[in-house]
Parts: C-alpha cells; sequence; structure tokens
C-alpha cells in the first residue's frame, strides 16, 4: 500500500493550490483538476466497497483513469482519500436533510432519513473499516453529531405533523440512530434485518393517532 507522495511528472493538475504569499492560501481548483478529483473519489467509492482494505492507491488511480501522481496531487496519502470519501457522504446526507425538510410531507422526513442513513452505515462499512484500520478517528457517533440540526428540524417538523410523539427528545432520537448505524456498520445488517430494527424503532417514534 503506498501511502507516500512520489515524484511525478504528471502535470495534469496544476494550479491547484495558491503561490506563497497569497492572503487566501488555496486557490479554487481548475475545472480539469476538479473533474479529475470528482473521478478519483467515485473510483475510490467503489473500489474499496469491491475489496476493503486491500485496495490500494494504484488501483484507485487505474479505475479513475488517472495517473498514480494525479491520486497523490489531490490525497497524499490513502487516509486522506478516506476522509474525503466520508466528508461528501456526509455533505450528502446534510443535503438530503435538506430537500426532505423541504418536502410537502414534512411528517415522514425523519423516518426517510433515518432509514437511508442505516442503509449508508451499512454501505459504506468496507470504508469506515479501513479508517479504523488506518488509524483515522472517525466515529459514527460523532458523525451523527455533525448532522444534529438538521436531524433537530426534521423532528420538529414530524412532531407538527403529528406523525411523530410529543415528548420524543433529539438527543434520544440522535442516540437511536447512532446505535442502529453501530449495528448497520459492524454486524453488516442484511436488507431484511434493517427493515425489522427500524420497524420497531419507528413504532415507538410514532404518535399513537398516526399508528396503523
Amino acid at each position: 500500500m503506498t501511502t507516500t507522495n512520489p515524484s511525478s511528472g504528471d502535470t495534469g493538475d496544476t494550479g491547484e493550490t495558491g503561490k506563497k504569499g497569497d492572503p487566501g492560501g488555496a486557490r479554487p481548483l481548475r475545472a480539469d483538476a476538479q473533474r479529475n478529483r470528482e473521478r478519483i473519489l467515485a473510483a475510490a467509492e467503489a473500489v474499496f466497497a469491491e475489496k476493503g482494505p486491500s485496495a490500494s492507491t494504484e488501483e484507485v488511480a487505474a479505475r479513475a483513469g488517472v495517473a498514480i501522481g494525479t491520486v497523490f496531487k489531490h490525497f497524499p496519502t490513502k487516509q486522506a482519500l478516506l476522509q474525503a470519501i466520508m466528508k461528501g457522504l456526509l455533505g450528502r446526507l446534510d443535503g438530503e436533510m435538506a430537500e426532505l425538510a423541504a418536502d410537502e410531507a414534512p411528517g415522514e422526513a425523519l423516518f426517510t432519513f433515518v432509514t437511508r442513513m442505516v442503509e449508508q452505515a451499512a454501505r459504506k462499512r468496507t470504508v469506515v473499516g479501513l479508517l479504523a484500520e488506518t488509524g483515522v478517528d472517525l466515529q459514527v457517533a460523532s458523525s451523527v453529531r455533525m448532522l444534529r440540526d438538521g436531524i433537530g428540524t426534521l423532528l420538529a417538523r414530524s412532531q407538527e405533523a403529528g406523525t411523530v410523539r410529543d415528548d420524543v427528545r433529539l438527543d434520544e432520537v440522535i442516540a437511536l440512530l447512532t446505535g442502529i448505524c453501530q449495528g448497520a456498520l459492524h454486524a453488516g445488517w442484511d436488507d431484511d434485518l434493517r427493515q425489522r430494527t427500524l420497524a420497531i424503532v419507528f413504532a415507538g417514534l410514532r404518535a399513537p393517532e398516526a399508528r396503523r
């Protein structure tokens, strides 16, 4: 596994960082460099999902169709690449919460988000496991806390719509979500077990008048 930045003659991504003395430090990526970065991240997610900890940055470069030097220009180490994958995942979850909060049926928004996040935890277990192996401290609990405000909005809207009990508190929802994600992540829950577990949790969260 390569974890250091080798010397490379690849010049396809020049202009990614600012010059010395620039007040803002790093400059925005050029369009071609940004495209390469996105291709690398997409390829890395696929490679790590398929091969887990045995996957190398060379395999990622081959899948992305770029030189290994290009990978290292964006992500100097494998840890940096994995952290970027998880940051992107959290960003997508945050965007999903914003969309759900603006949905016409807010009563189901919280349930929909919890379902999606647990599914993500199960699917990304190889990446999170590799992060742990390489010493990167990124726990599910801390990831959930990063999304606290969005979860709070979904909870409030669901309670206003009368689908979630009024006495349910945000810290309780986060505790439940953290526990379920940990279970899906470390025990490798299949679809059937996830669905049955979520059905029990959701039954406890629903307001009596919203239950069938």
